[in-house]
């Protein structure tokens, strides 16, 4: 099964709104009209770091939560150990030699 992608919204948060200000402080720190169209390149640098994370923010919904991965982990290994169980109808036994309405629903 591939890695599954996890967002750790306080993390991740944290980091973004860090780019953010950076950005804003290094913009601001540029008076000159002339400082600040020189600094073309590094610019876009910052801003694509921040456009790759806005992007992450905006689709974390579509990520796991830690809590959400653990608990498919749970529920796979479970599956895995009833595969590995010997179960009715390993052995010969099928449904159909069940009876029709369980004891416990009489």
């Amino acid at each position: 099964m591939a890695e599954d992608q996890v967002y750790d919204e306080g993390e991740r948060s944290e980091g973004l709104v860090i780019l953010l200000r950076a950005l804003a402080a290094r913009i601001d720190a540029l008076k000159a009209d002339q400082d600040l169209l020189s600094a073309g390149p590094e610019l876009l640098k910052l801003m694509g770091d921040v456009r790759s994370e806005l992007f992450h923010h905006e689709v974390r919904s579509t990520y796991d939560t830690p809590q959400v991965v653990e608990s498919r982990r749970v529920v796979e290994e479970a599956k895995e150990q009833v595969d590995h169980l010997n179960l009715p109808g390993d052995n010969g036994f099928e449904i159909e030699d069940l009876e029709e309405t369980p004891p416990w629903l009489e």
